[in-house]
């Protein structure tokens, strides 16, 4: 198992700090990382908590998982690698239009 965990179904009001302050009675916490919307800056409702070691994160699991902060039930588990070559592209439409010359 992996360091790296998957915290959903965040309060829009949970904070970084006490995010973290939630996750370090399980263990070392080295990063907390909660992505925001590009257009509004306001939080999605999930993060990204990196543990010390496997078995910290293992304990954030066991401790958390269903766990109440700030109103909401959290959901814990280990954060899954997105698969390579993601994104995609704006599609084959394109060129054309307007007039042409006569």
């Amino acid at each position: 198992m992996g360091n790296r965990l998957y915290v959903g179904n965040l309060s829009y009001s949970t904070t970084r700090e006490s995010l973290e302050a939630a996750f370090a009675n399980s263990g070392d916490v080295r990063e907390v990382a909660m992505p925001t919307d590009r257009e509004t800056g306001q939080p999605r409702g999930f993060a990204f908590v990196t543990m010390g070691s496997s078995e910290a994160a293992n304990n954030a699991i066991s401790q958390l998982n269903g766990m109440m902060l700030d109103g909401r039930s959290l959901r814990v588990n280990e954060a899954q690698e997105r698969p390579a070559g993601g994104g995609g592209g704006r599609g084959g439409f394109g060129g054309g239009g307007g007039r042409g010359r006569y």
